[in-house]
């Protein structure tokens, strides 16, 4: 990896006009690429600048009292401008902003962007190639076009609280579908971007929250197309075979694995753990049988992985070809070597914070840095 070549982005400027995460959460990982991003906030600033916590994860205590932990997760990187853009002297400074863009985006309502002229016929009349990205919460057209919405409500919508399986919705945290949704934007700018190089005309791309999440979705809306009725995907470790299973390990820790297909992968899986003995049993001959016993096979199995630690487990069933991984906490992924290795977690040297880790870029360039 060359760090004297250019990032793929840089030379690209991006003018945004968002609040919040899922808007700006895109425009922070074209910043990550190298595009130039500008902010442009209303005089009050974004409220995000004042939003310390995440749901019930409480950050009050870090960075001071002026200090927003999730405004520098959505605008690393960006530099900003406090404008009224109603005003006469404020609409010039933007403008010229928008005249040197090669892309704006906005996650403001579609009722709001013509009030304030942002909307995508404005902004094309000013500049008429650029890129222009809308981030929504429920998409450009349909009776709730113009309602607003955060994370919760696109995971309501959407059928995601039902994902775990519990009879009652329950809400993925840590702002999962703002984040989706922010990289399904960078990606709708980056290819709005390539067909600009490409054929030289700009145009409007919509990404929402309600269409992220039924694309990180998508395997469960297909198949209840298919079946005309909404499977439910309970997980249960006593329905599911110990080759698509999770074990505790002698010293606490856990075990994932998944090995498909199953049938030539069962004999090695019994001798692997030292269980030679199931391989000619009649009982497990065939996935079908297994799957019928599959209580009594993970409860026999929860005894065998009972008797070692984690790595040790792990170093013998990788060392075989057997498909396993750590089950980790947060704080475990922050030291791991396989993560760090690749630049998942990096350290980083923040003005406010100091020394901290956080989450590298996840795709890795080998010509730019």
């Amino acid at each position: 990896m060359s760090h004297d070549l250019p990032k793929p982005l840089e030379g690209i400027r991006v003018v945004e006009c968002a609040v919040w995460h899922a808007g700006p959460g895109a425009s922070a990982i074209l910043s990550d690429m190298g595009a130039e991003v500008i902010k442009v906030e209303t005089l009050a600033g974004d409220p995000e600048r004042s939003q310390a916590n995440l749901g019930a994860v409480r950050f009050d205590d870090i960075g001071g009292p002026d200090f927003s932990f999730l405004f520098e997760l959505s605008n690393r990187n960006k530099r900003s401008i406090c404008l009224d853009i109603t005003s006469e002297e404020g609409a010039a400074v933007f403008r010229t902003l928008i005249e040197n863009a090669d892309v704006f985006l906005t996650n403001l309502r579609h009722s709001t962007k013509p009030k304030l002229g942002i909307d995508y016929n404005s902004i094309r009349a000013i500049k008429p190639d650029i890129v222009h990205a809308n981030v929504s919460g429920y998409g450009p057209h349909g009776p709730m076009r113009d309602v607003g919405a955060f994370d919760p409500m696109g995971q309501g919508i959407s059928g995601m609280v039902y994902l775990t399986g519990s009879d009652e919705p329950i809400l993925l945290q840590s702002v999962v579908l703002d984040q989706m949704t922010s990289i399904a934007a960078s990606h709708a700018v980056m290819s709005a971007l390539f067909v600009r190089e490409r054929h030289g005309y700009g145009q409007e791309v919509h990404v929402s929250l309600y269409s992220a999440a039924l694309w990180l979705t998508h395997s469960n809306l297909l198949a209840t197309g298919i079946l005309g009725r909404s499977p439910v995907p309970r997980w249960d470790r006593y329905k599911n075979s110990p080759l698509r299973n999770c074990f505790r390990c002698s010293d606490g820790g856990w075990i994932m694995g998944t090995n498909h297909p199953e049938q030539k992968f069962w004999s090695l899986f019994c001798r692997t753990t030292g269980q030679d003995q199931l391989i000619d049993d009649s009982r497990y001959a065939e996935v079908s049988e297994r799957t019928s016993r599959s209580k009594e096979l993970v409860q026999y199995f929860e005894v065998v992985f009972s008797e070692r630690t984690r790595d040790e487990w792990l170093d013998t069933l990788q060392s075989a070809g057997l498909m396993f991984a750590p089950v980790q906490e947060l704080t475990e992924v922050l030291k791991d070597e396989q993560a760090r290795a690749n630049d998942y977690v990096v350290d980083f040297d923040h003005p406010e914070l100091g020394a901290i880790s956080i989450p590298g870029f996840p795709i890795q360039f080998s010509a730019n840095s």
